[in-house]
């Protein structure tokens, strides 16, 4: 059960209350982790859907940017997020057997998307500069600048939801991952 306590959606009408609002017209339902989220921090949450705006403005597919967040989930042990950006993943296109790869540090076969699943994993387990072959790599890949930039943002997001939903223990709400 998730630890901070969040108010009833249908009844709140603050600041969280049209945040959720706003959400539930979106994507139809407020997930639990922007629930609780926004019961504590309106301006968090408001941060993380601008955030994710952004994003979806970019260059950067959304396929790829559910993989980042996957990878990332994966990685920092967040077993919520890890169970939504894999929902999300396959929405995007991603296929079942690929996101068990993904998620077990398997190649899966597309050479595009292991290098960026290596890049990404790379950073989330390291600390330091880049290594000057890892971006080549990246690079190569066809990633452009501005899609580094997009990487980065992507990474950046998910850090924070799988720092807050491990602090939380916030109740998963999307389809199991075996």
């Amino acid at each position: 059960m998730s630890r901070l306590s969040v108010p009833n959606l249908e009844t709140d009408t603050g600041p969280s209350g049209q945040i959720y609002a706003q959400i539930k017209r979106a994507v139809g339902s407020v997930p639990n982790a922007y629930t609780a989220i926004a019961a504590h921090s309106p301006a968090a949450l408001k941060a993380m859907v601008t955030a994710d705006a952004v994003l979806a403005g970019g260059s950067l597919p959304k396929r790829d940017q559910e993989i980042i967040k996957t990878v990332v989930s994966a990685v920092g042990g967040c077993d919520y997020c890890v169970a939504a950006h894999s929902h999300f993943a396959k929405l995007a296109g991603v296929k079942a057997d690929a996101l068990k790869q993904i998620r077990d540090g398997e190649p899966t076969g597309d050479a595009k998307y292991d290098v960026l699943i290596d890049f990404v994993r790379k950073l989330a387990r390291s600390s330091g500069t880049v290594s000057d072959e890892d971006f080549a790599a990246i690079k190569a890949a066809g990633y452009s600048d501005a899609q580094l930039v997009e990487i980065s943002l992507a990474f950046a997001t998910i850090v924070f939801t799988n720092v807050f939903n491990r602090i939380n223990d916030t109740d998963i709400d999307f389809p199991a991952v075996a």
